[in-house]
């Protein structure tokens, strides 16, 4: 069974959509990306910080989906990130109303012995010193880094970014943020500049618009699935990577028409995830239900053409 190594943030949420609202409740990028890999033959590991505060129910939850919980460190006294925003009416943009650091602000991630020769590494978005640190750990070169990042590192901390940048194979980031990171707005163009930074391979996500996958020339769309109820898009980008790295990391295969399946894949775990409040459906998701609606993205993309000579 292959390694993914996952670092990124276990915290706390408070969530404001048009639809409701909720107090404290969890959340973080690398529980959503655990939660996620959960669907794949994997073993999967999360290196992040919590504070005091952070119940025990919420670790013992990861450790039932199958995932190593050593090198998640508990700060005694300390208390857990915390985020809470606010989304507009057409849930693609929002407003943060609180960031309180906490323990993140001196994460030093420590990768557990165990997990130091992974296969797939994924780099949540966190400071880039930090992911940079989790690379420098590593005793083999992984098979596949991925980071995910955005437009605040690009602000406070470019240079840094420059150079974790340099050592990844795939990035993913949305649309506004490649834009930003390459000074292009036709997606082509950009995909292109981040390209010549670094990565070999760059997904682009468009939220409720799909997701691009750039490789050199080639290029591959997955649309998102329309849906009938949307409630919460938070931790749809992070479940969309984590189910793109789990595949991949199951499959053992990183070639572009394999990368095609991932980005189905993830594209197919984010749209349960959005369909409740924080990470409440993908707690409970079924494989059962994880491999009908991949039938549905199936019918979604699946037609046949002939073409005149």
């Amino acid at each position: 069974m292959n390694k993914l190594l996952i670092v990124g943030t276990v915290a706390f949420d408070a969530i404001e959509t048009p639809f409701g609202k909720t107090d404290k409740i969890l959340g973080g990028a690398a529980t959503y990306i655990g939660l996620a890999s959960n669907f794949f033959n994997v073993d999967a590991a999360i290196v992040s910080v919590v504070g005091e505060d952070f119940p025990k129910e919420y670790l013992d939850l990861l450790e039932s989906k199958d995932v190593n919980i050593e090198g998640i460190e508990v700060v005694k006294g300390g208390k857990t990130f915390f985020w809470s925003g606010k989304y507009h009416n057409d849930l693609n943009s929002r407003d943060t109303l609180v960031t309180e650091l906490n323990v993140l602000a001196d994460f030093n991630p420590i990768v557990p012995e165990n997990y130091k020769n992974s296969e797939v590494v994924l780099l949540g978005n966190l400071h880039p010193i930090v992911q940079s640190g989790v690379l420098d750990q590593l005793t083999e070169k992984p098979k596949l880094v991925v980071l995910d990042t955005m437009n605040f590192w690009m602000d406070c901390a470019w240079n840094e970014l420059m150079d974790v940048i340099k050592r990844v194979d795939v990035i993913t980031i949305n649309d506004e943020e490649a834009r930003q990171l390459s000074g292009e707005y036709s997606l082509v163009k950009a995909a292109e500049k981040i390209h010549a930074m670094g990565p070999k391979y760059v997904v682009i996500k468009k939220g409720e618009h799909g997701a691009l996958l750039f490789h050199n020339k080639d290029v591959f769309f997955a649309p998102a699935l329309p849906l009938e109820e949307v409630f919460d898009p938070t931790g749809a980008g992070d479940t969309f990577a984590g189910g793109f790295a789990g595949y991949i990391a199951q499959s053992e295969n990183i070639s572009f028409d394999n990368m095609k399946n991932g980005i189905i894949y993830g594209s197919n775990l984010a749209s349960f995830c959005v369909e409740k409040f924080g990470t409440e459906r993908m707690e409970k998701l079924s494989k059962k239900e994880v491999v009908e609606r991949l039938q549905e993205f199936k019918a979604l993309t699946q037609f046949e053409i002939e073409l005149e000579e």
